[in-house]
């Protein structure tokens, strides 16, 4: 069986912190109400219903929203975002 690896890709994240950070926030990181790929997100109990290309996925607080390499936002739990990238300079 052939082995492959994920290449390297730069992506830009932000760790939503229900208690630290507004909605405008992600919506600013999400380039605004009406951006492609953006669609809007509500905030439920400390949670975030972000409306990806695969349906409506939640963050809980701590996860990461990752912007994809097609210009596409879903959330990340923390555990894999830190298995799957590094900060970049």
């Amino acid at each position: 069986m052939a082995k492959y690896r994920k290449k390297p890709v730069v992506i830009e994240a932000i760790q939503w912190r229900a208690n630290e950070m507004l909605l405008k926030d992600v919506i600013d990181f999400f380039g605004g109400m009406n951006a492609v790929g953006a669609k809007i997100i509500s905030k439920h109990r400390g949670n975030l219903i972000i409306k990806t290309i695969e349906g409506s996925m939640t963050a809980s607080d701590g996860d990461w929203i990752i912007k994809g390499v097609n210009g596409e936002f879903y959330p990340c739990k923390p555990d894999i975002f830190e298995k799957t990238y590094e900060m970049v300079e």
